[in-house]
């Protein structure tokens, strides 16, 4: 995990703000397709029931959303304090954007 990364896991688990930062950033982890290494990586989502969607930012420049093309794959996250595992797939639309959504 990069130094920001680490800053803003560091956030989420901070006494004070930690409540605030973790409504909008979960922590992610997942096995990489090609080198069945476990990866965690900090994420922007939007909740609503058992669907949580992640926008990538800047995807040209980032590889994670990758392993969730085609079929996708599992993932876990935590949410509300707990770990929760579901399915993800990844989506490109038409302007570039993409969105990984994952059903718990």
């Amino acid at each position: 995990m990069n130094r920001v990364n680490r800053l803003i896991v560091g956030l989420r688990d901070a006494p004070l703000v930690g409540k605030l930062v973790r409504k909008g950033i979960t922590v992610v982890s997942y096995t990489g397709r090609k080198s069945g290494r476990t990866f965690t990586t900090p994420v922007g989502y939007q909740r609503k029931g058992d669907t949580v969607d992640i926008q990538v930012m800047m995807p040209d420049s980032k590889t994670w959303w990758r392993n969730f093309n085609g079929e996708g794959g599992p993932l876990t996250l935590e949410l509300d304090g707990a770990e929760r595992t579901g399915h993800a797939t990844s989506h490109r639309d038409d302007k570039g954007r993409v969105t990984v959504r994952v059903q718990l």
